[in-house]
């Protein structure tokens, strides 16, 4: 049973024990005040007045007994007084005796003991002789005296014997209390031991059923916190302190497969990350293959041709003539092709220096070295001021010069071209606006124009790759922006792109975080 217990319940136990114990010690030592009050209650009240009463009962006698004999010798009525006197003194302890030893019939018998001697002497002596008129010295024989003075003697007896209980009823009285007291005293030390040994108890079990389990829980904790996943979590104490334990084992365990997933993933990608570094090596000594060895033989194709058609230009049908001119331009596209790809693929990894640039003079850059094209087909720029963004220069100017030749290509024959580059600032990022107002591009395809070699018109009609736009968007890319068409903007097209205000973070594999 005590293995389902829970600290709740352990706690309940324990403290109900306890207060039961303490009301138990309580209830005895409300017992035992209630005693000691009442044997207190009767030392004070009944056996010390009831023996200070005798003595007054006696005084009271003996001033009657003197108060007799002096008249009886003088015959003078002040005599008289301490005899009356000794009669309301002996009423008044008389009741008082009544009242304190009611109830203790040895005591009421040797009160009554004393009345009746008293009552014995007064009639045969005290009231003759105090009846006798004043004046002259009452005749009193000797037989009387001594009937008298063994009737008092038998008084003083009886009132010796009536103290003597008296003082043993106090003395059993003060006993009782002497007793009553060490009892007491022994309770209220056993209730301090026993609230000690509760306290002690309570901390023992405290620490032992509650504080170690739980110590030694923080200190595996504490542990598997620290990186030793493989730390079991094990301990002992109330059924919810285990139940705890076994909660903390069960997220370790499920920590130690997450950690063992992690680093087979981790090594999986460390392995994809190396077959992808060769792949880049590779990839790189294939542009190096391109630009040289592959634009080389194209070279000499075109040139070959041409030089073909002008040596035996009269040799040559118009037929003849037209191939030759379909080989000439097929290499020469070749070329820009392979130019196209090689810059679309350097991008991110060659020219990735991070440094301050002011788009302001890249545009102006940009569009001075457009300057031929601009002015042949009188295109009208406008900008607004172009902020200092963090980011590489060279990529940038492509960007810029890429979107400009989109929007001259792709313009409209109705209407001279007007290009305009807006730029505003919402917390964190540059927004950035390029409009133009040439033919447009349809909403549907709005996400196709940023994929590479994805061409909406024929060759024909408008020359290129394909690239451009696709290689806009991997410059704004790797510099932490986003880049895509306005759909909701009629009457040409509206790029429409974002730039961090501080550098975005570049991981060593040189692509935006």
């Amino acid at each position: 049973m005590g293995g389902r217990w829970t600290t709740a319940r352990w706690l309940t136990v324990g403290v109900s024990g306890a207060l039961a114990v303490l009301f138990v010690l309580a209830a005895l030592t409300t017992v035992f005040f209630r005693h000691s009050a009442a044997v207190t209650d009767r030392l004070v009240y009944q056996s010390s007045p009831a023996l200070t009463e005798a003595v007054r009962l006696e005084a009271a006698l003996v001033d009657q007994e003197t108060g007799t004999r002096g008249y009886a010798l003088s015959g003078q009525a002040q005599f008289l007084q301490p005899y009356t006197q000794g009669l309301a003194q002996q009423q008044d302890a008389v009741t008082q005796l009544r009242n304190l030893t009611a109830g203790d019939r040895a005591l009421t018998a040797d009160l009554d003991l004393v009345l009746s001697r008293a009552a014995r002497w007064r009639a045969d002596v005290g009231a003759p002789i105090a009846a006798a008129p004043p004046g002259r010295p009452a005749p009193v024989s000797a037989s009387r005296t001594n009937q008298g003075k063994a009737e008092f003697d038998s008084l003083r007896a009886a009132l010796r014997k009536q103290q003597a209980h008296l003082e043993e009823r106090r003395d059993a009285a003060r006993a009782e209390l002497q007793h009553t007291r060490r009892v007491r005293n022994g309770i209220f030390s056993s209730v301090g031991l026993v609230v000690v040994i509760l306290a002690l108890l309570a901390f023992a079990a405290l620490r032992r059923g509650v504080n170690a389990p739980l110590g030694r829980l923080a200190r595996q904790a504490r542990s598997v916190a620290e990186g030793d996943f493989e730390q079991p979590i094990e301990t002992g104490g109330p059924a919810d302190i285990r139940a705890l334990a076994r909660d903390v084992e069960a997220m370790r365990g499920r920590l130690a497969r997450e950690l063992a997933a992690s680093r087979a993933a981790r090594e999986t990608i460390d392995a994809h990350a190396a077959d992808l570094a060769r792949s880049n090596a590779e990839l790189e000594q294939f542009a190096y293959v391109a630009s040289h060895d592959l634009q080389e033989p194209l070279r000499k194709v075109a040139s070959f041709c041409q030089l073909l058609q002008r040596r035996y230009a009269d040799k040559l049908d118009e037929r003849a003539g037209q191939y030759i001119e379909y080989a000439v331009d097929g290499s020469l596209r070749m070329q820009t092709l392979i130019s196209d790809l090689l810059a679309f693929s350097r991008v991110g990894r060659i020219h990735a220096d991070y440094a301050p640039v002011d788009l302001g003079h890249i545009w102006d850059a940009t569009t001075s070295a457009l300057s031929v094209s601009l002015s042949e087909t009188g295109a009208v720029l406008t900008h607004d001021p172009l902020p200092t963004v963090v980011g590489d220069a060279t990529q940038l100017g492509m960007l810029l010069q890429n979107l400009i030749t989109n929007a001259v290509k792709f313009r409209s024959d109705e209407r001279t071209a007007h290009i305009t580059l807006s730029c505003e600032r919402h917390d964190d990022l540059w927004h950035f606006a390029f409009t133009d107002n040439g033919i447009g591009i349809e909403p549907e395809f709005a996400e196709r124009v940023f994929v590479i070699f994805q061409r909406l018109h024929a060759r024909d009609a408008y020359p290129g790759n394909g690239i451009g736009l696709a290689m806009c968007k991997k410059v704004i890319e790797f510099h932490g922006g986003t880049i895509a068409v306005d759909p909701g903007y009629s009457g040409g097209t509206r790029i429409v792109f974002t730039l961090p205000v501080d550098a975005a973070p570049v991981p060593p594999d040189g692509r935006p975080a």
